[in-house]
């Protein structure tokens, strides 16, 4: 089984937050810069390194972006999110590479950028700043585009971003370079000057950083193979919108893990959500294994709240509503399940087969969604399988029994969405659930869904292929049986 365990913008621009290190926003006070190199290199000359195409990166792959573009000039064939794979980055952080994880992306790829930071003497930077831009003019000399972590632009609060150096102007004294954040940014220029003052990263008072991969070919490389239904890049793209979402929401302080096929989000501490989520592991493998061959084609959030106060008020922020249960819920609308933990995992395990049933049988029939859901809301495995055990609907069901109020099953089987949901006697969920259970108890489950699967545009209903399953040629007679089998049921709940 698989198991694995922002956003700025300005106009048409995408950028990065961050491409030296994460730190924290407060910072030394930095000197006055007066001491550019004002003139151009001695000995320079103007060169352009021709056919490198032009890649837009993705919200914070800016590095990845600039190596996707050097590796195409090369006629490499990965993108941008092959580079993220290949950084190895954790997707849950919601971010791109910053300079070590670009580093590791760019070895493994096959480039030789050698040392990558440079710390310069910042009361005294001009030297060494010439210093550092004669060695990307030799790289440039060499064939070879270089990497260039900076500062957006000039403003005080300004992101750092990576920026793909690909030629020199010496005529005009500028510096030509691709532009990863910008549709049209092929081959833009900038003064050396403005090039000069952006590079330095002042995270020390004393000494500022220059930050630089030269991207020479070694022996060139693809990126690892991934497997699982999304990418890494996938689920980091969703979680830096989400993250992003939550902050503009208040709920910014949520933990964040991936679950393949699921991103999971709680109010507790990391550790309390890395418990919590092994029930998210555990549903999806077993049911993948028992029951469903697709997965859900989009990314779904799980929202584990840990009190019902929480609750309410999570559910209030992302669905703009109220919710309607105290436990929890799925809604394909809003592409999360939303629940109150507190309450325990039983209602979890039913929701995330929603998702599952809407993925790997198109327009399934109410009673069997719910049937299958309602089973494994009290479960546990037997032999390697999810199994479902009784549970506090069976008292429901077994009075409704007793009172000859139970309607047949070709009668639930062919239930609407809206009779099974909204005309419900009270005991639809509890009469699908039990029958279920009967198949499971029978060893006749399992083969039931994936016959009632195949059969669906024959037997829309799927009662055909309930008759057929069970092997029965009275169904009258059978559901009295199945009666007497349900009041003989217990629960000690």
């Amino acid at each position: 089984m698989r198991r694995r365990s922002l956003l700025l913008g300005l106009g048409s621009l995408s950028f990065a937050t961050a491409c030296g290190e994460v730190r924290t926003p407060d910072r030394p006070q930095e000197p006055a810069f007066t001491a550019i190199p004002t003139r151009p290199p001695e000995q320079a000359r103007s060169v352009v390194l021709e056919g490198i195409p032009h890649v837009r990166q993705r919200p914070d792959f800016c590095g990845e972006a600039c190596i996707e573009m050097a590796a195409k000039r090369l006629g490499r064939t990965y993108d941008q999110n092959g580079v993220f794979a290949a950084a190895g980055v954790d997707p849950a952080l919601g971010r791109g590479a910053i300079t070590r994880d670009l580093a590791v992306a760019a070895r493994a790829l096959g480039f030789d950028v050698g040392p990558v930071w440079t710390k310069i003497d910042a009361t005294q930077p001009s030297g060494e700043l010439a210093k550092a831009f004669d060695k990307v003019l030799v790289d440039l000399y060499a064939g070879v585009p270089t990497i260039i972590c900076m500062h957006f632009d000039e403003r005080p609060n300004t992101t750092e971003h990576f920026r793909l150096i690909v030629g020199y102007d010496v005529d005009r004294d500028e510096v030509v370079y691709h532009e990863p954040a910008a549709d049209d940014g092929a081959y833009k220029r900038m003064s050396r000057e403005r090039l000069l003052s952006l590079w330095p990263l002042k995270y020390e008072t004393q000494a500022w950083t220059l930050v630089s991969f030269p991207l020479k070919p070694a022996t060139l490389a693809d990126p690892p193979s991934t497997t699982g239904t999304f990418t890494p890049a996938d689920y980091a793209q969703h979680v830096i919108a989400l993250k992003e979402k939550l902050t503009g929401l208040g709920l910014g302080s949520l933990s964040v893990r991936i679950e393949d096929p699921f991103v999971v989000v709680g109010d507790g501490t990391p550790e309390a959500l890395r418990e919590r989520a092994k029930t998210v592991r555990w549903a999806a493998d077993m049911l993948e294994q028992d029951f469903f061959e697709k997965r859900p084609a989009r990314i779904l959030d799980v929202f584990l709240f840990a009190s019902a106060p929480t609750y309410e008020k999570g559910v209030r922020l992302l669905t703009g509503g109220a919710p309607g249960t105290p436990y929890g819920f799925y809604s394909s609308e809003k592409g999360g399940l939303f629940m109150n933990i507190a309450t325990g995992g039983g209602t979890l395990v039913h929701e995330i087969v929603h998702p599952y049933v809407e993925a790997d049988f198109e327009d399934a029939p109410a009673w069997l969604n719910e049937g299958l859901g309602s089973l494994f809301e009290q479960s546990g495995e037997r032999e390697g399988h999810i199994i479902g055990y009784t549970n506090w609907r069976l008292a429901g069901l077994q009075r409704a029994l007793s009172k000859g109020k139970v309607p047949s099953f070709k009668e639930l089987t062919a239930m609407s969405d809206h009779t099974f949901y909204e005309e419900d006697r009270g005991t639809n969920y509890a009469q699908a659930r039990y029958l279920m259970y009967y198949l499971q108890e029978t060893g006749r489950l399992r083969p039931f869904y994936k016959a009632f699967r195949a059969a669906k545009k024959k037997d829309p209903t799927g009662y055909a292929t309930l008759v057929a399953t069970l092997g029965e040629s009275d169904m009258v007679d059978f559901q009295k049986r199945w009666g007497q089998y349900v009041l003989g049921l217990r629960f000690e709940g």
